[in-house]
């Protein structure tokens, strides 16, 4: 960064953000921002849907090994066919996909709360068992570096990150929506959040988080079609005298808070997703963070799918539009 910095008055940095990053040089002075579709505006990203999934390993393995049609897995696999129908006719320019690393690409040696992939292509981890037989995930590291810019700018500090590999945290969501395609049908913007190691931070934070990529995505003067995906959960644990927790009753409510009332779920405490949800159910403040960057109009729900069990773990899925 130039000793001159970003300038003043502004929290967006304008498009051709890479060089926030990567440069001396810094954003060019003199950044005017608007929403999409303000007043002098002529072309800008938007987002306009969200996509809330589960990112079970087991239902990679599954795909991988062709069992999608077997007893056990063909119930959730035909809970996405409506999803996978609307994903190819409603084809994003890009994808944020938030999700959270499974000590793939961090350890405990050393986990950042948010981060942002910035690079060019991010590479199938292998998880211990060699990496899911799926394609490269091809980033977008212009309109990452912009995103990253605009939200560091409001206070939100993020780590940039511009190599790992990409664990089922976020490929599991592309397959249950993709199928399995020899390439990705449009780039992907990743997005880990830290729900492993306490402390972790708040659905309070994460809404808020939210809003503010939607803001930094508005100000990107490029026409991008953007969606934005929130993974993990739902109610599940995998360990300790409560393994196999399933919670039926607050899973399905928190999908309908999710759609109809966001600000009040943002302020639910962690201990109520542990107690209620398993430890692993903490994972769900990440679909805050999908939610907060959605209009603040209601949504229209396109698509919902809940099923138990698969794998000792909840399945819950939802598709969410922007209403124009």
């Amino acid at each position: 960064m130039s000793a001159a910095g970003p300038s003043q008055g502004t929290n967006c940095a304008p498009s051709g953000g890479v060089g926030v990053v990567n440069s001396a040089a810094g954003p060019s002075q003199g950044t005017n921002c608007a929403p999409s579709g303000g007043v002098g505006v002529v072309k800008a990203a938007r987002i306009t849907a969200s996509v809330y999934t589960s990112h079970v390993p087991a239902i990679g393995a599954a795909i991988d090994l062709g069992k999608t049609a077997e007893p056990y897995w063909q119930p959730v696999f035909k809970g996405y066919e409506p999803s996978k129908a609307w994903m190819k006719a409603n084809r994003p320019d890009v994808i944020f996909l938030v999700y959270n690393d499974h000590a793939s690409a961090f350890s405990l040696e050393m986990i950042p709360t948010f981060a942002i992939g910035c690079a060019a292509e991010f590479k199938p981890a292998d998880e211990g068992w060699g990496p899911r037989p799926v394609p490269v995930v091809v980033g977008e590291p212009e309109f990452a570096a912009h995103i990253a810019q605009s939200v560091i700018l409001d206070d939100f500090d993020l780590t940039i990150v511009n190599r790992m590999d990409v664990d089922h945290g976020l490929t599991v969501p592309l397959s249950l929506m993709c199928g399995q395609p020899d390439a990705w049908p449009c780039p992907v913007i990743p997005f880990a959040v830290n729900v492993v190691q306490y402390p972790v931070p708040s659905g309070r934070r994460c809404y808020q988080l939210g809003k503010a990529i939607r803001k930094a995505v508005e100000c990107y003067d490029k026409p991008l079609n953007v969606h934005i995906w929130g993974t993990g959960g739902m109610s599940h644990q995998l360990q300790g005298p409560r393994a196999g927790l399933i919670n039926r009753e607050f899973d399905n409510a928190f999908l309908d808070q999710l759609i109809t009332d966001p600000e009040t779920l943002a302020k639910k405490p962690h201990i109520d997703y542990v107690r209620e949800a398993g430890s692993e159910g903490i994972e769900l403040v990440m679909w805050l963070i999908a939610r907060g960057a959605m209009a603040d109009t209601p949504p229209r729900v396109v698509h919902r799918f809940y099923h138990v069990p698969a794998s000792n773990t909840a399945v819950g899925h939802l598709i969410l539009e922007n209403v124009q």
